[in-house]
């Protein structure tokens, strides 16, 4: 796999600068990469009382002004040669338009900060960067935090629980992922899967084999052979390998502190019913790290 070549990178229509900003400059300035710079806005839900004349003027100004700042933020990367494109665009339908956008040109990763949303808030209105999570059909980079412009220090999250022959083909995508940012930006790369015992318990517990200290290691060593034998593969040495105990969604984020992760890639799945609302590990894990994802949809 190659580098990431056509950036796409949603910025913030209060045209402020951002952890993902410094992300996308930094990735486009190692690879040379295109970068699309676009702003996604609406008329605020105050404003809809506005008479059609008025709302049309609010939109003019607010796009002029977007627009200024947008050509302002590129003129440093076009000075180094780098090929830069800004657009400014007015919608109601935020996702709609961010999965076009990614379509039409055929983007090779998607870059946008990380927008917190109460948990209140995320169970009667589904947030952006969920929304993306679960859709988006290119690589998503969602920025929490940019301590190192270029990250310096990258974890692959796993799951080889089972085995799967879907799970296994979106494992092989997310380590050939994070090699491919790793090498791009000569950052170290780790590996991580969190076996949760408790979750396999329930497995053995609907049928007739009793739960055992024997089937116990008998889970975690089959977990640790998967991962020894995906280590092999892509040649990740025995010290960047990491198997822990516990839920995913807290062992990838209590690893990412204590290891200091610049960005932790992994994948994501979509969800129904009452899993929508709790979200998927990487929905889990967004709003809870001092760091930043990396998501892959199978």
């Amino acid at each position: 796999m190659g580098d990431y070549l056509r950036l796409l990178l949603f910025c913030d229509p209060l045209q402020r600068n951002s952890a993902a900003i410094e992300r996308a400059k930094a990735l486009t300035t190692t690879s040379g990469a295109q970068l699309y710079m676009v702003i996604l806005d609406a008329l605020p839900v105050g404003l809809g009382i506005l008479d059609s004349t008025l709302q049309t003027q609010v939109r003019e100004a607010t796009q002029q002004r977007q627009k200024y700042w947008l050509e302002t933020c590129s003129t440093e990367l076009r000075k180094q040669g780098i090929e830069v494109r800004t657009e400014a665009i007015w919608t109601d339908d935020l996702l709609g338009e961010a999965l076009r956008l990614v379509q039409l040109h055929n983007i090779d990763l998607a870059i946008k900060d990380t927008q917190y949303e109460p948990a209140l808030r995320r169970v009667f209105m589904t947030p952006l960067d969920w929304q993306l999570l679960r859709q988006c059909p290119a690589p998503l980079h969602l920025v929490s935090t940019a301590e190192h412009s270029l990250p310096r220090r990258i974890v692959a999250a796993l799951d080889l629980s089972q085995e799967d022959a879907h799970i296994d083909a979106l494992n092989d995508r997310i380590v050939e992922s994070a090699q491919q940012l790793a090498q791009q930006c000569n950052a170290e790369l780790h590996l991580l899967q969190a076996y949760d015992l408790s979750a396999s318990f329930l497995t053995y517990a609907a049928g007739p084999v009793s739960w055992s200290p024997e089937i116990a290691e008998q889970v975690s060593g089959r977990s640790h052979q998967r991962m020894n034998h995906i280590s092999e593969r892509f040649g990740i040495k025995s010290s960047n390998q990491h198997s822990i105990k516990g839920p995913a969604n807290k062992v990838i984020t209590k690893f990412i502190a204590e290891q200091h992760m610049d960005v932790v890639v992994m994948g994501t799945r979509y969800h129904s019913g009452l899993t929508k609302i709790i979200g998927s590990t990487a929905e889990q894990v967004l709003y809870r790290v001092n760091s930043s994802i990396l998501a892959l949809r199978p």
